[in-house]
C-alpha cells in the first residue's frame, strides 16, 4: 500500500488489499476451488521478485492478467507472420523428411532380411558346434584307445632286431639298451592284469621268456669273465672297477629283477674274487713292510733296567744307556702329521735301505686299508646297490691283518710306539668320519681295544722296573743326572705330549703312579751318598733335568712338572744352607742364635765385642775367597750351568741377609762402632754378587 500522504521514504506491501478486490462469486470460480493453503502460498510468493515488483507498482491482478493476455496474443500474431514468411522452407523441410522416412523404411526392410538370415546362420552354427563337440569326444576317445593299443603293442611286440642283438651281438652299450627294453616288456607282462589275459601276450610270452633266459645266461658269462680279470696279477682294481665294471652296472639291475639266482651267483663270485685278491694283496704288502721294520725296544728295554745286565743269549745291541731315544718321542711325533700321506711303497723304501719304527708301518698299512675299504664300499653301493656285502669281501683282508697284528702286538714293548698307534687309530677314525663311510668303524674300534691293554701292560712293566729296581746295581758315585731318571723324564714327557689334545684321565693317572715310583727311587739312590750335601746335589741335578725335559716336550708339563719344581725349590733351599754353613758356619750360627737379641734388654748373657769380633774379622779376611770356592763348588756340582748360577745367586743373596743381620746386631752392642773398621760394606758384597750375575 502506498502512503496517500505522499510520504515515499518507506514502501510496504499489503497483499490483503489486492486479494480483497477478488470476487469469489466470479463466474470463473468453481465450487471445486479450495482456498486451503492459500495463505502459505501467498507468503511464499511474497519473496518472489516478479510478484513483489507487480505489487510495488500498485497494479491489480486482473489488470496484470489482461496485460499478459494482450502480450501473448501479440506474440502469437507475430509468430504466425513468421511462419507465413518461412512457409517455403517448411514445405522443403517436409519433403526432405518424407524422403528420409522412405529411405529409412527401405533400410528397415533390408535389416529385417539380414536379421532373418543371421538367425538362420546362428542355428546352423549351433548345429555345427554340436557336431564338432561330438567329433572331438570321439577323436579323444580314439586317441586314448590308440595310445593304449600302441603301448600294448609296443610292450608285447618283439622286434627282430632286438632278438638279433640279444642272441647274437656282444655285450656293449647297445646290448644294455636292448636289455632295458626287454626288462620293460617283461615287467609289463607281469604288472598289468589286462595284458595277462590278452591272447597276444600268450603268443609272445614264450618268446619273451626265451629271450630272458638267453640274456641272463649271456650277461652272466660276460660278468664272470670281467670278474676273473680282477684276479690277474698287478691289476689296478680301482681303475678296472671305475672304467669297466661301472659301465655295465645295469646288468646287475637286470639280473636282480629277472634272474635272481644268477644275480646271487654273480654276487658270490665277486665276493669270492675280491676276498682272495685283497687278501693276497694285503698279505704281500704286510710281508714287504715287515722287511722295513726297525726294532725299537725289547722286553729288557725298561726304565729301571740296569744297562750292564746282559743275558747269555742276548743280542749284540748298542747299550741301552746310550739309546735314550727308546724313551724319547723326538721326531716320531711327525707321524701324526702324516696321517693323510700316501702309504709307503715298500720296494722304493727297501731300495733306499731305510728302516722305520713300527708305528710308521702301522699308519701306512691302515692308510692303505682305509683307501681300499672306502673305494670298495662306494663301489659296492654303486654297482650292486648293496653295502652289506662289504663285510663279506673284507673278511679275508681283516683276517690277514689280524693275523699279522696278533704276531706283532704280543712282542711289542715300545710304549711310545703303542701310544702313537692309539693316536693314529683315533685320527683314522676321524678321517673315516669325515668321509662319512662307516664300514671300518667296528674294525678300528677292535684295534683300539687291542692296543690299550698292551700299552697298559708295557707301561706296568716300566712301573715295576722302577719299583723293583736294584739300588746297589743302579747306583753310581756321580751326582750328575742318573740315566734311569733321564729315561723316566723322556718317557713321561713323550706321553704327556701325546696326551695334550686328548686329556686322557687314565693315562694321567698312570703317569702319576710312575712319578711316585721315581720319587721313591730318587730318594733311595740319593741315600747311597755318604754326605748330605752330595745327596742334595744329586736330587737337585735330577729334578732340574726332569723339569728341563718336560719343558722341552711342551710349555705345560701339568701337575708332574709342578711337583718336581716344588721339590727342586725345597732342595735348593737346603743346599744353599749347607753351602753357607760349610764356609760361614760361625756367622750363621751366631745370627740364628744371638742375632735377634737386644743388648739393651738386660739379658743374663749380653752380646759382647769379644764374642762378635772374631766372627767379623774372620769374615773380612776370607769372604771373597769363600765366595770363589762356593762358585767353583757350584760349577763342578751341577750339570746345568743355568741352574748352578741360580743356586749360587740364591746362596750369595742369603749370605748378604745373614751378614746384614750381623751388622745390625753389632750396631746395637755398646762400643760396637770399634768394629766398623773390620766390617765389610754391603755395597762390596753386592758388587761381588753382581759380578757373578754378569758371569751368568
Amino acid at each position: 500500500m502506498v502512503d496517500v500522504a505522499g510520504n515515499t521514504s518507506k514502501t510496504s506491501l499489503d497483499l490483503g488489499s489486492f486479494v480483497g478486490d477478488l470476487n469469489v462469486d466470479d463466474e470463473t470460480a468453481s465450487d471445486d476451488i479450495s482456498l486451503e493453503g492459500l495463505e502459505e502460498e501467498l507468503q511464499e510468493c511474497q519473496a518472489d521478485d516478479v510478484v513483489a515488483n507487480i505489487l510495488s507498482k500498485g497494479t491489480t491482478l486482473r489488470e496484470y492478467t489482461k496485460g499478459v493476455e494482450n502480450n501473448l496474443r501479440q506474440v502469437e500474431l507475430d509468430s504466425i507472420q513468421d511462419y507465413i514468411k518461412e512457409s517455403d522452407n517448411l514445405v522443403s523441410l517436409h519433403d526432405q523428411i518424407r524422403d528420409c522416412d522412405m529411405i529409412l523404411s527401405q533400410m528397415e526392410t533390408l535389416l529385417s532380411g539380414f536379421q532373418a538370415e543371421i538367425g538362420s546362420i546362428s542355428s546352423d552354427i549351433k548345429i555345427l558346434q554340436e557336431k564338432s563337440m561330438d567329433m572331438g569326444v570321439r577323436l579323444k576317445n580314439r586317441k586314448v584307445a590308440e595310445s593304449k593299443l600302441a603301448k600294448f603293442v609296443e610292450d608285447i611286440i618283439v622286434p627282430p632286431r632286438m632278438i638279433d642283438i640279444i642272441v647274437d651281438e656282444e655285450v656293449n652299450e647297445e646290448y644294455m639298451r636292448t636289455l632295458e627294453i626287454l626288462s620293460k616288456k617283461l615287467k609289463c607282462a607281469d604288472a598289468d592284469p589286462t595284458v595277462k589275459t590278452s591272447k597276444a601276450l600268450k603268443d609272445v610270452q614264450p618268446e619273451l621268456e626265451k629271450l630272458r633266459q638267453k640274456a641272463v645266461s649271456k650277461v652272466f658269462d660276460f660278468m664272470v669273465q670281467k670278474l676273473y680279470a680282477l684276479r690277474k696279477p698287478k691289476t689296478n682294481i680301482q681303475i678296472l672297477q671305475q672304467s669297466v665294471l661301472l659301465k655295465y652296472k645295469y646288468i646287475l639291475s637286470f639280473l636282480k629283477e629277472h634272474g635272481k639266482e644268477v644275480y646271487l651267483e654273480v654276487r658270490a663270485a665277486y665276493i669270492d674274487t675280491m676276498n682272495k685278491v685283497l687278501s693276497a694283496q694285503f698279505r704281500a704288502y704286510i710281508q714287504a713292510l715287515e722287511k722295513l721294520q726297525l726294532d725299537i725296544a725289547t722286553s729288557n728295554d725298561l726304565i729301571g733296567v740296569e744297562t750292564r745286565s746282559t743275558g747269555l743269549f742276548s743280542r749284540g745291541r748298542e747299550p741301552l744307556k746310550n739309546r735314550s731315544a727308546v724313551f724319547a718321542l723326538g721326531e716320531r711325533i711327525n707321524i701324526l702329521k702324516e696321517i693323510e700321506e700316501p702309504p709307503l711303497i715298500p720296494h722304493i723304501a727297501e731300495a733306499s735301505s731305510k728302516k722305520y719304527p713300527y708305528e710308521v708301518l702301522f699308519r701306512s698299512l691302515h692308510k692303505l686299508l682305509m683307501d681300499t675299504a672306502s673305494s670298495e664300499y662306494l663301489f659296492c653301493d654303486d654297482f650292486f646297490g648293496e653295502q652289506t656285502m662289504f663285510h663279506d669281501i673284507f673278511a679275508g683282508p681283516f683276517s690277514v691283518i689280524d693275523e699279522h697284528f696278533s704276531t706283532i702286538l704280543p712282542n711289542s714293548f715300545d710304549a711310545i710306539g703303542l701310544m702313537l698307534m692309539i693316536r693314529i687309530i683315533h685320527q683314522h677314525q676321524l678321517v673315516m668320519s669325515r668321509r662319512r663311510i662307516p664300514c671300518l668303524d667296528s674294525y678300528l674300534d677292535k684295534v683300539n681295544i687291542a692296543l690299550w691293554p698292551r700299552f697298559k701292560m708295557v707301561f706296568d712293566l716300566h712301573l715295576h722296573s722302577l719299583r723293583n729296581a736294584n739300588i746297589r746295581t743302579l747306583w753310581e758315585d756321580d751326582v750328575h743326572p742318573h740315566y734311569v731318571i733321564r729315561r723316566y723324564a723322556e718317557f713321561s714327557a713323550s706321553l704327556i705330549h701325546l696326551n695334550v689334545e686328548y686329556k686322557d684321565g687314565q693315562l694321567e693317572l698312570n703317569l702319576e703312579r710312575l712319578r711316585m715310583a721315581v720319587d721313591d727311587l730318587l730318594v733311595k739312590l740319593s741315600q747311597m751318598f755318604a754326605k748330605q750335601k752330595l745327596q742334595t746335589v744329586f736330587l737337585i741335578n735330577n729334578y732340574d733335568m726332569i723339569i728341563s725335559v718336560l719343558k722341552e716336550a711342551g710349555p705345560d708339563g701339568g701337575k708332574i712338572q709342578q711337583h718336581f719344581e716344588e721339590l727342586l725349590k725345597n732342595n735348593t733351599a737346603i743346599f744353599v744352607e749347607e753351602l753357607l754353613l760349610e764356609h760361614f758356619n760361625d756367622l750363621i750360627k751366631f745370627v740364628k742364635t744371638r742375632g735377634s737379641e737386644d743388648p739393651s734388654t738386660g739379658t743374663e748373657r749380653p752380646i759382647t765385642i769379644a764374642e762378635v769380633e772374631p766372627i767379623v774379622k774372620d769374615f773380612a779376611s776370607r769372604w771373597k775367597a769363600a765366595i770363589e770356592l762356593m762358585h767353583n763348588d757350584v760349577i763342578t756340582s751341577f750339570s746345568n750351568f743355568l741352574c748352578g748360577m741360580d743356586i749360587l745367586r740364591a746362596a750369595l743373596t742369603q749370605l748378604l741377609l745373614y751378614y746384614t743381620r750381623l751388622s745390625d746386631c753389632i750396631k746395637r752392642i755398646n762400643g760396637g762402632s770399634t768394629l766398623n773398621k773390620d766390617l765389610v760394606s754391603v755395597s762390596s758384597i753386592m758388587y761381588e754378587i753382581r759380578k757373578y750375575s754378569r758371569t751368568f
